[in-house]
């Protein structure tokens, strides 16, 4: 749905949250939620749905009529596609996800073929006059990169610029605006704005304008102004809160290496104190303990009682450590409900989220915003509520953050 100003602002949800295997299995919770939630918010006005399609899902989407059938129901209902979730490459629903959502990275041919397919079907959806928005890993999992490995970011560099050459060209030939999202998450290989705006300046441009400049027949500065255009940040609220970034500093940071935000992801995560006293410290564990149940990773960072940074790739092995009194406090990688501000005897990074909204609304670095909890199913039980509900009540939380409600 379009809020704000104008309607300048594109506000969905990402399709992630529904569980399932298969393009037809996808398409009936669309049918089942997105007519659905248009009734309730927007039932005078266009309604933006965003699509987390695997390899597998893409490929049935492009195959026979299947993509007019979609669109046919896209018109029926007044509904549009203005963003993909290109990150999770294939099934989510097996028993362990974990490190595997990263895979294959983009070393890998099959993640730029994958994401070519993604932008060949944006191109077909997307409205006349929107610009389209895909967010990508962040480009591989750290532990999967050896320091040093030039090779490898080289590679990574050179199939990005594939892919923005595909972009320019389809901007040249159509008018269509479609650029690829890096999202930094913890224990990716980008992680933080640092580590963004570091490979912004010394692969993506360095090495990969002068790239650019030569398959293309660009100029240089063409180039340089191409891959900015084209490659930008998707900024998930969520991981931000858990890497302690501070969002002013973090999209200074990505500013002053000329890179934009292409998508806001709005969600939250965990935000946990640890007392002192045992017994108290035990109780905040064990309510996290209901946590370790998702199949995905949920990685944890802190802070010891040194002030040294503690990081866990997970939250089950880091457990042990937060009972025996690892430090003051940690964040935790689990996206919550937006409008769940605490459970139990733990909070949620919320307000770090009204903190990117509320800049979002004072300087409009982004217009492309997507609320991105998927955790509903893995939920303790008392927090589980029926999804359109709940839906429904986090957009409910984003309009009234942002001072759209009506």
């Amino acid at each position: 749905m379009q809020i704000g100003p104008d309607g300048c602002f594109h506000l969905t949800y990402c399709s992630k949250i529904h569980p399932g295997c298969g393009w037809e299995e996808l398409f009936a919770n669309l049918k089942r939620y997105g007519p659905a939630l248009k009734a309730r918010l927007a039932p005078q006005a266009p309604f933006g749905l965003g699509l987390r399609l695997s390899a597998a899902e893409a490929g049935e989407l492009l195959a026979g009529d299947r993509l007019d059938e979609f669109q046919d129901f896209l018109a029926a209902y007044n509904l549009y596609v203005f963003t993909l979730n290109g990150f999770p490459y294939g099934d989510l629903t097996g028993p362990s996800v974990k490190a595997g959502i990263f895979a294959p990275d983009w070393r890998e041919e099959s993640r730029v073929r994958y994401t070519l397919d993604l932008i060949e079907i944006l191109r077909r959806l997307l409205p006349a006059g929107v610009e389209g928005s895909i967010s990508t890993t962040p480009l591989s999992y750290k532990a999967w990169i050896t320091p040093g490995d030039a090779a490898a970011w080289e590679r990574m560099t050179r199939n990005l610029v594939r892919v923005t050459e595909s972009l320019a060209h389809l901007k040249a030939a159509t008018g269509q605006l479609i650029h690829l999202d890096l999202e930094p998450e913890p224990d990716g290989l980008l992680s933080a704005s640092r580590e963004v705006a570091d490979f912004f300046r010394h692969w993506l441009l360095q090495l990969g304008a002068p790239v650019l400049a030569e398959q293309s027949g660009m100029s240089a500065g063409e180039a340089h102004q191409c891959l900015l255009e084209h490659i930008r940040v998707c900024l998930d609220t969520c991981h931000l809160a858990v890497e302690y970034e501070d969002p002013a500093a973090a999209l200074n940071t990505l500013a002053e290496a000329g890179v934009r935000v292409g998508k806001v992801q709005i969600t939250a995560g965990l935000k946990v104190e640890l007392p002192a006293a045992a017994g108290l410290r035990e109780a905040v564990v064990r309510d996290l303990e209901t946590f370790t149940r998702s199949p995905y990773l949920h990685q944890v960072i802190g802070q010891a009682n040194d002030g040294r940074r503690v990081q866990f790739p997970d939250l089950a092995p880091a457990l042990p450590h937060l009972t025996a009194g690892l430090g003051p406090n940690c964040r935790i990688h689990y996206h919550m409900p937006l409008f769940v501000d605490r459970y139990r005897h733990l909070a949620s990074t919320c307000d770090d989220t009204r903190a990117v909204l509320a800049l979002l609304k004072a300087r409009g670095f982004c217009l492309h915003l997507e609320i991105e909890t998927y955790t509903w199913e893995w939920l303790p039980p008392d927090l589980k509520t029926d999804l359109l509900e709940s839906l429904h009540r986090e957009y409910l939380w984003v309009l009234e953050e942002m001072g759209f409600a009506e």
